[in-house]
């Protein structure tokens, strides 16, 4: 029987975070209410990891990440974030703030999108939405911002 438990949770987590359909015997305006939550607060711990496409995105973060993030599971917070902004440049609408940010970040860690970030061992660089990061002997400078 804890096969079927455990099936019945995976269900409401789907609902919740991944826009699974809602399980028989929940309250679909509750299940919606709650999930709304767990966005916010998923937005939330995004914007900690990746302040300035917060500060960037201003007023529309909020709705930008909720847009992005509904219906796809969390990859954890520091992911998320790079695959919003990388989606963001991918589209052109990409803030100025948050092309630095990308580009810094690129300099000085890998990730294809699939496995964890990895520091870089050799001196690296990054490039998003004009801005350019070089990171050299561990500091990372911003040879160009981006356009504004």
């Amino acid at each position: 029987m804890s096969g079927g438990l455990a099936e019945r949770q995976a269900a409401l987590v789907a609902a919740l975070v991944a826009g699974g359909p809602v399980p028989p015997g929940f309250d679909p305006a509750a299940l919606a209410a709650a999930g709304a939550a767990l966005l916010r607060k998923r937005a939330g711990e995004v914007a900690r990891h990746w302040p300035l496409l917060a500060a960037g995105l201003g007023p529309r973060w909020q709705s930008t990440f909720a847009g992005w993030a509904a219906g796809r599971p969390t990859a954890g917070s520091l992911r998320d974030g790079w695959d919003l902004a990388r989606d963001l440049r991918d589209r052109g609408t990409l803030p100025p703030l948050g092309a630095e940010e990308l580009a810094a970040r690129e300099a000085t860690d890998r990730y294809d999108g699939h496995t964890p970030p990895r520091p870089r061992r050799l001196p690296g660089w990054g490039r998003a939405g004009g801005a350019v990061a070089i990171q050299v002997a561990g500091r990372v400078r911003l040879l160009r911002p981006a356009r504004h």
